[in-house]
């Protein structure tokens, strides 16, 4: 992890450790949408494509599988190392994370590509171009590269005694357990996914590789996975390093996020604001006593038309005499 850490400094902000008293007293909270592609997915991104080009200089090109986030960052680490980038994006994406993995040079296949189908279709087409794949979370260097945001919490916060991550695919709270727990394994670590997307939930209770029987409609489109990675399942359920994986509904997702549009003055996404979600639903214990609480806000690439929505609910609630969420 500190590997990791030191290859990808220069390429990735240290972005900081901030108090959302205004929501929550004693919270603290992580912004990776204040990353350069507006998510937490450079870090891992950066961390496997440089390590690629040490192992494997003569590589022409990457590929990956993607909702958005990562496939933005991958095409960045790509732009950045002179490689050509083939994003496989599900069909019905967000526009905005589409255009922007477009305006970063990739090739963006979409056609026929389902959220169950994704990883068949980027294994076939890695097979036919020989382009090197960057998984979005089950491969070690991407988890490792997420990891980073542990090390960092460890650094900002002396007295961190929980820290709050989303669950799609795993590699985020897979990469921040391992980089806490390896030097401070009484931090508990929670893990939070929607609940029409609750396979590592499912997972954690049965002891089982549990994955979902249908495409999830969450509005958190970066948790859509189908289910966690196995070196995700690894670390979360055969190790047992990630202490608790609760869930929220789409309403909770929602309210989380204009708190902190709103609130905080931070412009997050339904995947980021999902720990901010189970903390204002009161879905997780509080920290140990003298301890604090960190959530991650993954990401910031929100969909016009859901934040249009959701603000003129909101304004519409202020203008009949609403509280704020």
């Amino acid at each position: 992890m500190a590997a990791a850490a030191s290859l990808i400094a220069g390429h990735v902000r240290r972005t900081p450790t901030l108090p959302a008293d205004e929501i929550l007293p004693g919270i603290l909270v992580k912004p990776e949408l204040l990353q350069p592609t507006g998510s937490f997915k450079v870090r891992g991104a950066f961390n496997a494509a440089l390590r690629l080009r040490r192992l494997s200089p003569d590589t022409p090109g990457v590929i990956t599988v993607s909702s958005g986030n990562h496939g933005q960052a991958v095409a960045l680490a790509a732009r950045s190392l002179g490689l050509a980038c083939t994003v496989v994006m599900p069909e019905g994406s967000n526009p905005v994370k589409v255009a922007a993995v477009r305006a970063l040079g990739a090739t963006v296949v979409s056609d026929g590509v389902t959220a169950a189908n994704r990883e068949e279709r980027v294994l076939a087409l890695q097979q036919r171009t020989g382009l090197a794949l960057i998984h979005p979370f089950d491969a070690w260097d991407t988890i490792h590269g997420q990891g980073t945001i542990g090390l960092e919490l460890l650094e900002d916060v002396p007295d961190l005694g929980l820290l709050i991550a989303p669950v799609g695919g795993g590699g985020l709270v897979s990469g921040c357990a391992l980089a806490v727990k390896a030097a401070r394994p009484e931090v508990r670590v929670v893990g939070v996914e929607p609940e029409l997307a609750a396979d590592a939930a499912a997972s954690r209770r049965s002891g089982r590789h549990e994955r979902l029987a249908a495409a999830s409609a969450t509005i958190a489109d970066g948790l859509r996975s189908m289910s966690v990675g196995t070196r995700g399942f690894e670390v979360i359920v055969e190790r047992g390093l990630v202490d608790d994986v609760v869930t929220v509904s789409e309403e909770e997702i929602e309210r989380a996020m204009v708190a902190a549009w709103t609130r905080l003055h931070l412009v997050v996404e339904p995947s980021g604001a999902v720990g901010l979600a189970a903390l204002l639903a009161g879905r997780i214990a509080p920290a140990p006593a003298r301890t604090r609480t960190a959530a991650i806000l993954s990401g910031g690439n929100v969909d016009p038309g859901l934040a249009a929505r959701l603000l003129a609910i909101h304004a519409a609630s202020l203008a009949t005499g609403g509280s704020p969420p």
